[in-house]
């Protein structure tokens, strides 16, 4: 959830400052026998190619930027040994064990189960402290229940899901030859997480790496210290170490991390720093997948009610104060029915969030965070833009770090809020006058990881979803897309590579091996040299 955002934060979360890439700090050297590769280098040519479209940066992107250029220090060499040896102890268990067996995956899936129903509190709690205030409801719902629903799924279908497949086979060529594929471990898979949804973006992919039987190393984001400390701290009673190693963001982990010969690499973050890490895979070709970001758009056609279009789409956009990756971002609506959407949406979220002062209602993550979007405010209203505050009372509270709910109107298009994917609790509304000009301006920018039509016409919602390209659809609603076990998630273009959840997760992290059994006798062998009338005769039947 997606996930790494206005600034190109994170997709799955991380937020950002200055530039667009996403987290993770770390120093960054190269091996001896390899030449010198900076990962950062594709960022910088981006930049360099789009001077108008900056790329924000964490405190930690940016250090990631400077350490990708800078020798590394004596406290990173360390760190970079104790990754090495963990990821040659997750191999050679891996060898010692391929093919764990469905009772064993199983049992793996459960202790996933066990620890987080274990530890509900101190989850909520070390969350809680990491974002200076998260709605302890908001974990419950949004972290904790997908990963228990996905791991109730997972064990209901995981026997179908490693059933070796039967396919076809050409008898005119091959005879009584036989195929099928057999979907394997990859071995070790590496999991960098961001800081927005810690849990939900660590353990999801965590159950379908584990039920494809692979092992794991996982890396917390900067965001997420107290977090990272708890599963550091009692996971080690549920796994041994060669089964699942988590590690947090200190001592340079990030670039070196990115730069192990994973056998396969997932990535929720910025674009900006999806390419880096890509960059950094690449040197082992090491596989990736890359849950990045967007400016997810909701359109509302002019036969949806309007009510429910508002009450939706502020239910998402006001989760986690914004911070999610599939939120809307921005929302299209008729240009008549503007006027009215301000007015529900000036009743419908105080009812909510009577203040900024709620339980319900949580932090930007950090100070960075908080000043980045206050900024971005000051500038669309500099530039003759107009934001409406939603709730009664201040608007700002840089203490708790929390800035209320807006509407944001006749904004420049390319102005912070508008050409970045915001990222906090701030909605843009868009007006048009005829759909297609809503679909021409989605087009015109990178492709979304979320598309969000609202029309009760099928004709209209085929047309929507023919002509936007985007990682996943949520037709009268938003988000919800993301929570169905039975979908791929994943983004396309900008927004992602790859997919996981549910049995494309399961394939994801699986390698599915096709395997050839020729018969005892095998007719190909007809057609071996020295080449004559028969094998003439027989390329005319075959080749027609």
């Amino acid at each position: 959830m997606g996930r790494t955002c206005l600034a190109e934060p994170d997709s799955g979360g991380e937020q950002a400052r200055t530039l667009r890439p996403g987290r993770r700090c770390a120093t960054w050297q190269p091996d001896a026998a390899s030449p010198r590769v900076n990962p950062m280098a594709a960022v910088r040519r981006q930049q360099a190619a789009r001077p108008g479209l900056g790329v924000h940066l964490q405190p930690s992107e940016q250090l990631l930027v400077q350490t990708a250029e800078m020798p590394t220090d004596t406290t990173a060499r360390r760190q970079t040994r104790a990754l090495h040896a963990a990821l040659q102890q997750q191999r050679q268990a891996h060898l010692a064990h391929p093919l764990p067996t469905l009772a064993e995956r199983r049992a793996d899936l459960r202790q996933l189960r066990r620890w987080i129903l274990e530890h509900q509190e101190a989850i909520c709690d070390a969350i809680s402290a990491d974002y200076g205030h998260r709605s302890r409801h908001e974990t419950m719902l949004m972290e904790l229940m997908p990963v228990i629903s996905d791991i109730q799924v997972t064990l209901k279908h995981l026997g179908g899901w490693m059933k070796p497949q039967k396919r076809a086979v050409d008898r005119k060529i091959f005879g009584l030859a036989a195929n099928r594929v057999i979907p394997q471990p990859l071995g070790v898979v590496g999991v960098i997480v961001p800081w927005n949804f810690p849990i939900n973006l660590s353990f999801l992919p965590l159950v379908a790496i584990f039920a494809a039987g692979n092992r794991a190393m996982v890396k917390m984001s900067e965001n997420s210290r107290r977090l990272a400390r708890l599963l550091m701290r009692t996971l080690p009673d549920y796994f041994p170490p060669e089964k699942l190693r988590f590690f947090d963001d200190s001592g340079g982990v990030g670039i070196a991390f990115s730069q192990l010969p994973f056998d396969h690499l997932l990535f929720t973050g910025s674009s900006g720093t999806g390419r880096a890490v890509m960059a950094a895979a690449a040197r082992n070709l090491c596989p990736v997948t890359l849950e990045l970001g967007g400016k997810s758009p909701a359109i509302v056609c002019g036969d949806f009610p309007l009510r429910t279009a508002a009450e939706r789409i502020l239910y998402v956009k006001c989760l986690n104060a914004g911070q999610v990756c599939t939120t809307v971002d921005h929302a299209y609506l008729p240009r008549a029915s503007l006027p009215e959407f301000v007015r529900l949406a000036r009743e419908i979220v105080p009812q909510r969030y009577p203040s900024l002062a709620s339980a319900d209602y949580s932090s930007l993550i950090n100070v960075q965070a908080f000043d980045r979007l206050v900024h971005a405010m000051d500038e669309a209203r500099a530039r003759g833009a107009t934001l409406l505050p939603l709730i009664d009372g201040p608007a700002l509270d840089r203490k708790a770090r929390k800035i209320a709910p807006h509407l944001l109107l006749d904004a420049p298009e390319d102005c912070e809020l508008m050409a970045r994917e915001i990222f906090g609790p701030i909605l843009p509304l868009i007006p048009y006058d005829r759909l297609d000009e809503a679909i021409a301006r989605i087009n015109a920018g990178p492709r979304p990881l979320a598309l969000y039509p609202f029309s009760h016409r099928r004709r209209t919602l085929d047309h929507i979803v023919t002509h936007v390209m985007s990682g996943g659809v949520s037709i009268n609603d938003a988000l919800l897309h993301v929570g169905q076990h039975d979908l791929p998630f994943g983004g396309v273009g900008e927004s992602g590579m790859g997919h996981y959840h549910g049995r494309e997760g399961f394939d994801n992290f699986s390698k599915l091996r096709p395997v050839f059994h020729q018969a005892r006798v095998s007719s190909v062998s007809l057609l071996a040299p020295p080449y004559g009338a028969l094998v003439d005769r027989a390329l005319k039947l075959l080749v027609r």
